[in-house]
């Protein structure tokens, strides 16, 4: 991968996300959500939802959950609800569980630093997703075009599929030219970069260029391994290749013009 694409995607793994917003308040909605998209699958799903509406409290309390922020910490958007319960309802609903989550609080075990302003996107931010007793990740990072350039030194945005430095092209990377101006890229990233601490398992990398030079990167992980992480490898990435293909192609991680 590009040295400079591979800093831009995974820088957040080194600046912090937003603390932890997991609440009761945000898992009841949660759950609200994950009851509305299935009401239209079957009577059965309906009343298996509810019924586990009623254990989501239990959930919060589990060693394996996040630790709750306090209400003054929560990150919200200007609406007052959290991105985690914003996020989830792109999702697709075997999505057990999503909380937003720090890496400088889960992996470092330091106060995140404060927030990036060329981070733009109203739903940036690294979030733990559990499906099948495992932990992967997401992360959505949308950077303006002058932080794009700035990352760049003011070269052109490269074909990512044929690195023009010499480097080896991406696994499995698909480029797509799409209407207005925008060019979105989808990798396989298999993360065998030696040793280290915490070793990431294999992910889907994906870069929506836009006409005005902005970019919207998310990582698509299925998580890390250490001695303190919060659960094991998912077996697969959180989102398949098309799942993540149609997370990045909708409006709500863009900011509003």
């Amino acid at each position: 991968m590009n040295d400079d694409v591979r800093e831009l995607l995974g820088k957040a793994a080194q600046d912090a996300g937003q603390p932890v917003v997991s609440t009761e308040a945000v898992y009841a909605k949660a759950a609200r959500v994950r009851w509305r998209r299935r009401t239209a699958v079957s009577a059965a799903a309906v009343c298996a939802v509810a019924a586990g509406a009623f254990v989501v409290p239990q959930l919060s309390s589990s060693p394996a959950a996040p630790r709750t922020s306090s209400v003054g910490s929560l990150a919200e958007e200007p609406g007052g609800t959290p991105r985690d319960v914003l996020l989830i309802e792109l999702l697709p609903t075997d999505v057990e569980r999503l909380d937003e989550v720090s890496f400088a609080e889960i992996i470092k075990h330091v106060s995140p630093p404060p927030a990036d302003p060329s981070r733009t996107g109203p739903l940036d931010g690294q979030y733990s997703v559990r499906r099948g007793g495992g932990v992967g990740y997401l992360t959505v990072d949308v950077r303006d075009a002058e932080a794009v350039r700035k990352k760049l030194g003011g070269a052109p945005v490269e074909d990512l599929c044929h690195p023009a430095n010499g480097e080896p092209a991406p696994d499995d990377c698909v480029r797509e030219e799409l209407s207005g101006g925008r060019v979105l890229t989808i990798w396989s990233d298999d993360m065998d970069y030696g040793e280290g601490t915490p070793q990431w398992g294999p992910e889907l990398v994906a870069r929506l260029t836009l006409a005005d030079g902005s970019v919207l990167a998310v990582r698509d992980s299925t998580g890390f391994e250490s001695d303190d992480a919060p659960g094991p490898l998912l077996k697969t990435p959180p989102l398949t290749r098309a799942e993540l293909r149609e997370l990045m192609l909708r409006p709500e991680l863009l900011p509003k013009k």
